[in-house]
């Protein structure tokens, strides 16, 4: 599969750049940089922009609710190897990078019901080899916590393997409970594995006895599970954390403050094919727009961010020895609707409410004018940029394009009027679908993520045009790990289902692996299905994404999801408008949303 993503040296242009998300578009420096090599110093040291008001919360391989941030998962990563490793870094193509995983080899049994994987001859940093049985240790604890797991769907991983074998140190030995899409399995299934250390994690205690047997059981899993996870909450205890002292990873953890500034340093110990560059990588929190601007200006910030409003002025911080390069990525962005919210739940469930308030956002608008041109719109649940086989012409050719005469014919059709103050109610006496109240207005809270202005602007032009057309619009904001925090999947009577449209997507709402399926975001089960939508034929497309081998039920996927709008969709910005010290190596940037610390360096 095939997929754009921002090299060095491919300069930004004021034209819609890619498919991802400006999660970097403000920043605010709450700890102080080392002065890297911006300067031509010839420092082995280099100083990350995190994106503004996104702080790393989570270092522990396993994820959970609310802790799946890119930047989370690609810090984690650098400090314990997948088993398998895809990313678009090192060329046109998403692929397998097996120079940054634990695999040797994956072969998969003819009728496509088994997996053999051998495992490369790798030790962790404190010496005991890599085996099989650290593969079925991360397995066993899943299996037993699912659901509490991020990344979990019902069927999907791990309910997908029926045996977990390791006939040998360095083998495992996977059977399915079908026959599935290798795609599928290699790029979004096994990609999830991390294999943790058996002898140094399975205690349920500090200071206890390690007993890798313990996992084998449901109660013992659970137990060394919910140790691991109220460890990997105490944000201020990481660096002393003797947890940290066993990786597989090209770096190690040497400090983790609450205020979100992070430092990592080479693993000496490392004994792979993806070893560090440099020294030390010291990634840097940041709260609004000028802040990280003027640390990129003064010198503070080797690999940063600019604004897209500042694309007219990228020739000032090449004066000032930085590439400006896009970073497109493979994602899409949303709002999901909360369909068991009490109030509004019953309003989003309607189809042609979703319709009309999609025929008022106005994509292409929005994307050239607040984006300044760093944004695609997006019209379904498939990345469009670049075009690819995935795309259903549906998709493509936007079902929905904005349309407020139409907006306001579908409402007032089915039952709405306006009322004095100009906001749509339903009807006294009309139908306006299944447990909607005469009376019920049409006003809407969205929760964003603060610290971008382009965010800000977009919700304040769709706040106008929906004001205008008669939807009340209220906008709080929040930053991001606050929303994420504030939007778990709930039923209706449940006290913390009183939120109704999130947007946590400044950076892209969701990026997806190599084959981008949706069983985590649109069905029934999935771990990260945040609104609850469930519709049975949204089910059928996604399991036969899954199961099929050829692009048709992707096609298929991707026309349903565009015209029945199980979300929002808004414009997908670029990752970021990175700045990059001239002399950086080993920035070529992923579109899978991942970035590589251990791969920068300096030119020698």
């Amino acid at each position: 599969m095939r997929a754009n993503f921002a090299s060095r040296g491919r300069r930004a242009a004021l034209t819609a750049l890619g498919t991802a998300a400006a999660v970097g578009l403000i920043a605010g420096c709450t700890g102080g940089a080392g002065g890297g090599g911006a300067s031509g110093d010839g420092s082995n040291e280099i100083n990350y922009a995190l994106p503004a008001n996104a702080t790393p919360n989570w270092m522990i391989p396993l994820a959970t609710a609310g802790k799946m941030t890119s930047h989370n998962s690609a810090m984690i990563r650098s400090l314990y190897e997948p088993l398998i490793a895809y990313d678009g870094s090192e060329g046109d193509a998403v692929d397998r990078v097996p120079t940054a995983d634990l695999a040797d080899t994956v072969e998969f049994s003819e009728d496509d019901t088994e997996v053999t994987i051998t495992l490369d001859e790798r030790t962790w940093s404190d010496g005991e080899p890599v085996t099989s049985a650290d593969v079925a240790f991360w397995l066993d604890l899943v299996k037993a916590n699912k659901d509490v797991w991020g990344s979990y769907r019902a069927g999907a991983m791990p309910d997908l393997i029926d045996a977990v074998e390791t006939p040998d140190d360095k083998t495992v030995v996977l059977t399915f409970d079908d026959s599935y899409n290798e795609e599928w399995l290699l790029a979004s299934q096994l990609t999830l594995i991390v294999p943790i250390p058996a002898h140094a994690w399975s205690i349920t205690e500090d200071g206890g006895t390690p007993d890798p047997e313990l996992a084998k059981t449901e109660e013992g899993a659970t137990q060394i599970w919910e140790y691991l996870i109220a460890e990997g909450e105490d944000l201020g205890g990481y660096a002393g954390n003797p947890l940290f002292d066993t990786t597989s990873g090209p770096l190690a953890l040497e400090s983790f403050s609450d205020s979100g500034k992070v430092t990592l340093v080479k693993n000496d110990a490392y004994d792979g094919d993806d070893a560090a560059q440099s020294e030390t990588i010291n990634f840097l929190p940041f709260t609004s727009v000028d802040a990280e601007v003027a640390a990129v200006r003064s010198g503070e910030v080797d690999y940063g961010y600019i604004p897209t409003n500042e694309l007219d002025n990228s020739a000032q911080y090449e004066d000032l020895g930085f590439d400006v390069v896009n970073w497109d990525g493979w994602a899409i962005t949303y709002l999901p609707y909360n369909f068991n919210n009490p109030e509004m739940g019953p309003v989003y469930s309607q189809l042609y409410v979703r319709q009309a308030l999609q025929q008022l956002i106005d994509q292409d608008t929005i994307a050239e004018t607040v984006w300044h041109g760093a944004a695609n719109p997006g019209y379904g649940p498939v990345p469009q940029n670049p075009d690819n086989k995935f795309l259903s012409d549906e998709q493509r050719e936007n079902p929905y394009p904005f349309d407020p005469d139409a907006a306001a014919a579908l409402l007032e059709d089915n039952g709405w009027t306006l009322d004095s103050d100009g906001i749509y109610e339903c009807a006294t006496g009309a139908d306006c679908g299944e447990g909607i109240s005469d009376g019920q207005k049409l006003a809407i809270t969205i929760l964003t993520q603060s610290g971008s202005t382009e965010t800000d602007n977009m919700f304040a032009t769709m706040k106008s045009t929906f004001e205008e057309a008669g939807v009340g619009v209220t906008i709080e904001e929040a930053p991001l790990n606050t929303v994420l925090g504030s939007i778990p999947a709930c039923e209706s009577d449940s006290p913390e289902c009183t939120w109704e449209l999130p947007f946590f997507g400044t950076a892209g709402s969701w990026y997806f692996p190599a084959y981008s399926t949706g069983e985590q975001l649109f069905s029934t089960s999935g771990g990260s299905n945040f609104g609850s939508y469930s519709d049975e034929k949204m089910d059928e497309l996604i399991e036969a994404t899954l199961a099929g081998g050829d692009e048709t039920a992707m096609q298929e996927y991707s026309a349903y999801g565009a015209t029945q709008l199980p979300v929002m969709w808004v414009p997908n910005p670029v990752y970021q408008m990175s700045v990059i010290s001239q002399g950086m190596t080993g920035v070529e940037q992923d579109p899978l949303g991942n970035f590589h610390p251990q791969r920068w360096g300096w030119e020698k």
